[in-house]
């Protein structure tokens, strides 16, 4: 008897210790996206665009790693308060991607801003990634567009005519990964959508059967891919996306995605922490289905209660 139990206490002091460790190694990671809330935003702001709906800003504000962060910024007309949308675009796209859904949601009363990543600005903050020989120099510009998109946030619950309860993120791809992290370490969001989001970046870089990264894989030096997803690693959805709650998450996924399988997004999906809603479409990577759209404006508006109206006149 005496024997079960010195087992059982042993036990639960590794299960203990495990718990502690896993704890500190996640406390570690989010010091990472660590930034001066206090640094002015300096928001250079002008009308580049006026919709029956709405205007269409075209701003910036200033980075807490240096330099400005090119952004657009739609308001709907009227005095609010509005629900406010951050959006994070996807990696071959720029901040262009979301203006036409932000319109529609201008007309549902929201707020929406879409900022760029620093490998989208011009010189001389422009910051490259893909350096696959140099991961950590990536991974620290990778780190610089989450606290962006978190300096974001600032400048919108700065703003006299948004409802701080009522704040969501939509982001695609890249914008998707970036989402599980600031829903890990940034509270201030009633919900996040998450688009085609990769559960590892081994999922793309290692173990892919997309044809181009497949010839690529094969022009990297021996062991180069595997030592860049290791450093990458660090900041993969799946050590984020499980400490989402109590930010109930939209996760939306392509049936004939190209660039990681459905073993990715299995992963993905049992690593994310509850509530959540699961949804695939059939299309490919850019979720080009309208339904998907239906399905965003239709979480949203349940969640930070945007005005419902029909949409497909408006795409014709």
């Amino acid at each position: 008897m005496r024997i079960l139990l010195a087992v059982f206490t042993l036990a639960l002091l590794i299960a203990s210790t495990a718990r502690s460790q896993t704890t500190a190694d996640f406390q570690s990671l989010v010091r990472l996206f660590d930034y001066d809330a206090k640094q002015p935003l300096d928001v250079q702001d002008k009308i580049i665009e006026e919709f029956p709906d709405g205007t269409l800003h075209d701003l910036t504000y200033t980075s807490p790693k240096g330099g400005p962060v090119d952004a657009y910024l739609i308001v709907p007309k009227g005095k609010g308060p509005f629900a406010a949308i951050l959006f994070g675009h996807w990696g071959n796209g720029t901040r262009g991607e979301f203006i036409p859904e932000a319109k529609i949601y201008a007309k549902a009363g929201a707020v929406s801003l879409i900022p760029d990543y620093p490998w989208d600005r011009l010189q001389p903050w422009y910051k490259s990634i893909d350096h696959y020989d140099k991961p950590e120099m990536d991974r620290d510009n990778e780190v610089q567009a989450v606290i962006d998109l978190r300096r974001g946030i600032d400048l919108l619950l700065a703003r006299t005519d948004v409802d701080p309860a009522r704040l969501a993120y939509i982001g695609h791809s890249y914008g998707a990964q970036w989402g599980s992290i600031l829903t890990a370490v940034d509270k201030r969001m009633k919900t996040s959508v998450l688009m085609a989001g990769v559960a590892e970046s081994g999922d793309v870089y290692l173990r892919t059967n997309d044809p181009g990264l497949t010839d690529f894989r094969k022009t990297q030096p021996a062991g180069q891919l595997e030592k860049y997803c290791e450093v990458l690693g660090q900041i993969d959805a799946v050590n984020f996306v499980g400490h989402a709650a109590p930010i109930p998450l939209l996760l939306q996924f392509a049936n004939f995605e190209q660039y990681f399988d459905k073993t990715s997004m299995q992963h993905y999906v049992s690593a994310a922490s509850d509530p959540k809603k699961v949804l695939y479409y059939d299309t490919a990577h850019d979720l080009n289905d309208f339904q998907a759209l239906e399905d965003r404006y239709n979480w949203l508006a349940g969640q930070i209660h945007l005005h419902r109206e029909p949409i497909l006149q408006e795409t014709k």
